[in-house]
């Protein structure tokens, strides 16, 4: 939060001035930055409205707390109004969205959204924007854990006439979602006092909502845990077992004896991570056991959420990611789940965190001490980025410094590329990322293995793949430019360009253009197959043929592999970065891609040596293949 006060004081500090010169100050103060002026504006413009609203509705004592932030998430409540109720004396808390509107009118397909002058794209209606504010709040903060009912929430649209805004209430108003005018003012402050008495100060109930744990409640996890369940019904084999069952030990010792460990599971693509991942969550779930999951990976978080929070949305808030967790109390959560583990970096802070938060701490260490209980799965051979740390050695490195216990769970068995351990050994040896250097592939009756004369004849392949019903991506080394989001109306533009073949590599950003799906859905949207995906839309993921672009960044000279950093345009890449590292992160992200097939691969590469490289160890041709 920015501030709180009583009413009455936010009002005489908004009337002298001071408490923008304080909401700017603290403002600076946690994010590094000025707040922008269309935030300034609406602090001047709209806090005195809300603070005049409760000063005349008699809820002077009411507490107000300004730019609530939501917990484990960068969302901000413009205010949280903190009182007691008028009938049940309980604590009770009104979630106020307050918006400058004076015109919006409902998105025509849509309720849920609403479109105004001057915005190119729809935005959330208020009423469903203040509605899941209260949601996300009643299910991670500890204070309503077990009282849902307390918090009500309420759009305050003070500049908008009914003709103006009223058809934005198309959506449903419920308890948790009203909406009011300045024409209704009167209506306003009547709903305020419904809420809030104005004879009890709100100060106590404030400070008991401020100081709720953020972890999931427990009608939260009760839901989570039947959705997990109906995402299908998850058979761990052998060592899958094992690291499950050893989570779940290490959650009962902690609980009957205080006590806290750190369980580190390790395997390549397709062993099981993310299954005994979902299992835990179910199972912890039922339990009652607080447990949250996290990634540093945009496209895998959302796909997660997508999986076990298809039918209830509340439960996409369970996912998280890696830098959620940099003010989260000590031990708050029974246990942690950190997926794709190799994504940790050295810090959570960048260039948006708060200055108060920017303490320097390793993000692995912010991870572990979340929780009595935190889990990484891992693949040390996906590190593709610098400053990615996540390996066994560092994590056993921070649980040592802490004195706690690191137990380490490899996984053997895998289900990606046909579960053909043939194969993956032979794209480790091929990209000299295990002893012995690369071998002719020896055809197996799990994976298959082509190599195409070009992105044409592989583009081909796949297509006819598709058609015979199996899912089919293409990807590439990081080795062209990518494009500037098209203005509306305009086609993608083709970035990956190999002599008369052009494609457009997946979108960057969190929406759909010209048919293409938002980045994080490129793996798993049909639509994902008319552009190029790269490592990081790719990993993480498998579909059934995977086509693989090796680029001029890896090429094959005089008996070994070469990697040359100036033919990649992957960003990350800094002068500063050694080469050793830049090495290392190519031949990682050529495994990534090389192993996300789960029927067959189709390689190609447009260096000609390292082509004819790669026909002398794959073999088959494409024309040669039967799907």
């Amino acid at each position: 939060m920015l501030f709180r006060a009583s009413a009455e004081t936010v009002a005489v500090m908004a009337l002298d001035g001071s408490l923008f010169l304080h909401l700017n100050e603290q403002f600076f103060h946690l994010h590094g930055r000025r707040p922008g002026p269309s935030e300034a504006r609406s602090w001047e413009r709209s806090i005195p409205v809300l603070a005049a609203a409760l000063n005349d509705a008699g809820l002077g004592a009411v507490e107000v707390i300004l730019e609530y932030a939501l917990p484990l998430n960068s969302k901000r409540a413009d205010a949280v109004l903190a009182g007691v109720h008028p009938l049940t004396g309980e604590p009770s808390y009104v979630v106020v969205e307050l918006k400058q509107w004076s015109q919006a009118e409902p998105d025509e397909d849509d309720t849920a959204l609403c479109r105004l002058d001057g915005y190119a794209r729809p935005v959330l209606n208020p009423i469903e924007q203040v509605r899941r504010y209260c949601e996300y709040i009643a299910n991670f903060n500890g204070a309503l854990a077990e009282h849902a009912d307390r918090i009500s929430g309420v759009a305050y649209l003070h500049n908008a006439t009914e003709f103006g805004v009223g058809g934005l209430r198309a959506i449903e108003c419920d308890a948790r979602g009203q909406l009011y005018t300045a024409e209704r003012r009167g209506e306003f402050l009547d709903y305020l006092r419904s809420k809030l008495s104005n004879v009890t100060p709100g100060a106590a109930a404030a400070d008991e909502f401020l100081s709720g744990k953020p972890v999931p409640s427990k009608q939260l996890m009760s839901v989570a845990a039947e959705e997990v369940r109906k995402c299908g019904n998850f058979t761990l084999l052998d060592e899958q077992q094992v690291a499950y069952r050893m989570v779940l030990n290490a959650v009962r010792k902690a609980k009957q004896s205080d006590h806290k460990e750190v369980v580190v599971v390790t395997g390549g693509p397709g062993t099981g991570k993310s299954v005994i991942a979902l299992s835990l969550l179910g199972e912890l779930y039922r339990q009652g056991f607080p447990a949250l999951h996290a990634t540093g990976s945009q496209a895998f978080t959302t796909t997660m959420r997508k999986v076990a929070g298809a039918r209830k949305r509340e439960v996409k808030d369970l996912f998280k990611y890696f830098n959620s967790f940099m003010a989260a109390e000590k031990n708050a959560l029974d246990v942690l789940i950190c997926d794709e583990a190799h994504r940790i970096r050295e810090t959570s802070a960048n260039r948006y965190t708060r200055a108060a938060h920017r303490t320097g701490k390793a993000q692995v260490n912010e991870l572990i001490d979340a929780a009595r209980v935190p889990v990484f799965l891992l693949d040390e051979h996906q590190v593709v980025r610098p400053g990615e740390l996540g390996t066994v050695a560092e994590i056993e490195a921070a649980a040592a410094a802490k004195g706690l216990v690191c137990r380490v769970v490899p996984l053997d068995s895998q289900f990606r590329c046909g579960g053909s351990d043939a194969y993956l050994r032979w794209v480790v040896r091929l990209l000299g990322l295990a002893q012995g250097g690369p071998v002719v592939w020896d055809p197996d009756d799990r994976m298959q293995l082509r190599v195409a004369d070009g992105p044409e004849e592989m583009e081909s392949f796949l297509e006819g793949c598709r058609a015979q019903g199996y899912e089919a991506r293409i990807t590439a080394g990081y080795c062209w430019p990518w494009s500037k989001e098209p203005k509306p109306g305009e086609p993608l533009a083709a970035d990956v360009v190999i002599n008369g073949w052009a494609r457009p590599w997946n979108l960057r950003g969190d929406r759909g253009i010209a048919g293409a799906p938002p980045s994080a859905l490129w793996a798993t949207d049909p639509a994902g197959f008319g552009q190029v995906g790269c490592v990081y839309t790719a990993q993480g993921f498998e579909y059934d043929w995977s086509g693989v672009i090796i680029g001029p960044d890896l090429v094959w000279r005089r008996g070994r592999w070469i990697t040359d950093r100036s033919a990649s345009k992957d960003p990350v890449f800094k002068k500063s970065t050694p080469d050793a590292d830049v090495d290392r992160l190519i031949r990682n992200t050529y495994k990534v891609l090389l192993t996300r097939g789960m029927v067959g691969t189709v390689v190609y590469s447009t260096d000609p040596e390292t082509q004819e490289k790669l026909r002398e160890l794959a073999g088959t041709e494409v024309e040669a293949a039967v799907v």
